[in-house]
């Protein structure tokens, strides 16, 4: 797997030829599965069958065990992913705002994930 680094304002990175990518490392991995959930699902007019499921799993109405089981399985299905230990997530009032941390198993080996403050409108 080869991917480009992001910094940390989210933007590619260019202008040190291959260090400008993680190859076959966790945090490529990590990367993919933190750039996976910030698509919507319906959002890539392409192909609206992809993306994560906010609205359908996670926003308003349901409640925080629905929207981590619905995470969960959106991360286990990302490429490289092999499994999830110590998930660990917060929910703001009204599930307005979700976060979590965990540790994914990756074909590479493990890495921590920050899926952090995800604003839910």
């Amino acid at each position: 797997m080869r991917v480009r680094k992001l910094s940390p304002t989210g933007d590619f990175v260019f202008g040190n030829s291959g260090l400008d990518f993680y190859v076959d490392t966790p945090q490529a991995v990590a990367q993919v599965v933190q750039t996976s959930l910030l698509l919507w699902l319906g959002e890539w007019y392409l192909d609206t069958s992809l993306g994560m499921q906010w609205i359908q799993g996670v926003l308003g109405k349901h409640n925080q065990a629905t929207a981590d089981v619905t995470v969960q399985d959106y991360v286990l299905n990302v490429q490289g992913v092999v499994d999830i230990a110590n998930y660990e997530s917060i929910v703001a009032e009204n599930i307005r705002d979700y976060s979590a941390t965990c540790t994914i198993d990756t074909l590479y080996g493990p890495t921590p994930v920050q899926i952090a403050n995800y604003p839910i409108y």
